[in-house]
């Protein structure tokens, strides 16, 4: 039997043990297995206990099983839920026994999810909406996931594919019927009008949904200046536990260190870099490159020096044209207030005419100002981040295929007049990109990805 034929099951909760786990079967075997390990199959849709046994009759568990007869269930088959204990040696013994049972077999990561989307219960965007809900980190990536697990930007995919196969309808109907006395002599007019709103839509669609791109990915600032001004120490402070080592020693951080904040609600990279200076260590100067390159693809850069630093050099850091940059000054409760401790020539050379940047002051150790630096974090986020509420796109590929989805409507647009079979042409294309957005043509390898990707049993 082909593996697309077999019945899968795996556990489809969090790893033992645990209170209560449950084990997902699916596939035409699923009502076979109720049937000789839970003795029967339940009422659809309800709950019934139940005593386990193995093939030898031994009792694995007293526990619940659930029956969704096929196709109105998660995955369009025949689906049976064993909720047991969730004890390692119960699932060990519920595994061995479904294994027994012919054509039974353990189930491929992401494979529940991608027999829903062959079995056309969800869409290849609510299927990505589905990995985003399961890997969001922060409440504001399990809003943007779940409203695409609700179908936000599949339901609008559908709807545009339906009103351009409409339109590719009126004008392949005055291509191939123009010599019919029931065909209006111009469908190409009304058919062009359609094209050019849902063009319109699209364009828009894409302008206003960079912020959910955004959100998924998460912000990455980036910390950063000379060594031993603290950096390490800030980043513990944000982080609030011991995430990198702190030492007097200059030079301590060889590598970059990446902590994962929730500020908000907003995904937040924190990165703490290899103090910026020159150095004849072949292993600091790895660790200076570092932090240069990550500091330059940051979107958000603060520059840390004590008070004593009149060496700044951000610019070299990140480069003309980098991301926001922002002086930290670090270590006030060591030099008192009258110091802000900044070179204001150095700084207008370094960092060039014209260009502002926001100051603080803190001290990392003791937590002065650092207050004032989470907020104004916080602040740059909701910003940055915008709103994303009345967003749809949430992947580069989403966005690829809409962008060149509108590009063949413009050129369709554009070729009016020039042969109408030209214009059609620049229609279909348009329909296969929608089908590939859905995910209903032309995807393997993109299922292929997708679909590695998710945790077993889901």
């Amino acid at each position: 039997m082909h593996p697309r034929e077999q019945t899968i099951f795996a556990l489809s909760s969090g790893r033992p043990p645990s209170a209560i786990a449950v084990v997902r079967v699916s596939g035409t075997e699923a009502g076979t297995a109720l049937q000789k390990i839970a003795g029967a199959i339940p009422v659809a849709r309800s709950a019934k206990r139940v005593l386990l046994r193995d093939r030898r009759g031994e009792a694995i568990d007293d526990t619940v099983v659930l029956w969704f007869a096929g196709p109105v269930s998660a995955t369009g088959e025949d689906v049976a839920e064993f909720h047991v204990h969730g004890g390692r040696a119960v699932l060990n013994a519920l595994s061995a026994a479904l294994l027994s049972i012919d054509n039974v077999r353990p189930a491929e990561p992401g494979e529940f999810t991608r027999r829903a989307f062959e079995n056309g219960k969800i869409d290849l965007t609510e299927a990505e909406g589905l990995d985003d809900l399961i890997h969001a980190d922060t409440d504001r990536q399990r809003r943007q996931a779940l409203r695409q697990l609700q179908g936000l930007l599949g339901d609008r995919a559908r709807e545009w594919r339906r009103e351009l196969i409409e339109a590719s309808a009126l004008i392949e109907a005055g291509i191939d019927f123009a010599d019919e006395g029931d065909v209006p002599d111009d469908l190409l007019k009304p058919a062009m009008a359609k094209i050019a709103r849902l063009r319109r839509e699209i364009e828009e669609t894409l302008a206003a949904s960079a912020q959910s791109e955004r959100l998924r990915d998460g912000l990455t600032v980036a910390i950063t200046g000379p060594p031993n001004a603290g950096k390490s120490t800030l980043l513990n402070r944000l982080a609030r536990r011991e995430a990198a080592i702190v030492s007097p020693h200059a030079g301590t951080t060889r590598d970059v260190i990446e902590v994962h904040l929730d500020l908000d609600g907003y995904p937040v990279t924190l990165i703490d870099t290899a103090g910026i200076r020159e150095t004849d260590d072949p292993v600091e100067q790895e660790g200076v490159r570092r932090a240069r390159d990550r500091a330059a693809s940051a979107d958000l850069v603060l520059w840390l020096a004590d008070d004593d630093t009149d060496d700044v050099g951000p610019s070299q850091t990140i480069g003309e044209g980098g991301a926001p940059l922002w002086l930290v000054r670090n270590k006030v409760d060591l030099s008192g207030p009258e110091n802000d401790g900044a070179n204001p020539r150095q700084l207008e050379a370094d960092l060039g005419q014209g260009v502002s940047t926001r100051r603080f002051r803190i001290s990392a150790s003791r937590g002065d100002g650092v207050d004032e630096l989470v907020a104004a974090l916080t602040a740059f986020s909701d910003t940055w981040f915008g709103s994303g509420e009345a967003a749809v796109i949430t992947r580069l590929r989403h966005r690829n295929i809409l962008r060149d989805a509108a590009a063949s409507l413009a050129k369709a647009e554009d070729l009016v007049g020039q042969g109408d079979e030209l214009v059609a042409e620049e229609i279909r294309t348009a329909v296969r990109l929608i089908g590939r957005l859905l995910g209903r043509v032309d995807i393997d390898d993109i299922l292929d990805s997708l679909f590695r990707d998710f945790c077993i049993g889901k």
